[in-house]
């Protein structure tokens, strides 16, 4: 059974120049997202953070677009 880790990516759809993590799943990863939106007061803004999750072939592929 193949494990997946789920990262968080910035708008252009790189990995995010903070929360530049691995997480075991989509509920961690994107818990750490709100918090940190939250902390940098952008709370009532779209959140620009998106989800990816790794796949078998060893790319990634999106599971939340970053809102902007």
């Amino acid at each position: 059974m193949l494990d997946r880790v789920y990262r968080l990516v910035d708008r252009q759809g790189n990995p995010h120049p903070v929360l530049d993590d691995l997480y075991d799943s989509l509920e961690a990863a994107w818990n750490e997202a709100q918090a940190w939106w939250g902390e940098q007061r952008c709370g009532a803004e779209p959140m620009e953070i998106g989800v990816e999750v790794s796949t078998s072939c060893g790319s990634w592929r999106t599971l939340r677009h970053p809102a902007g």
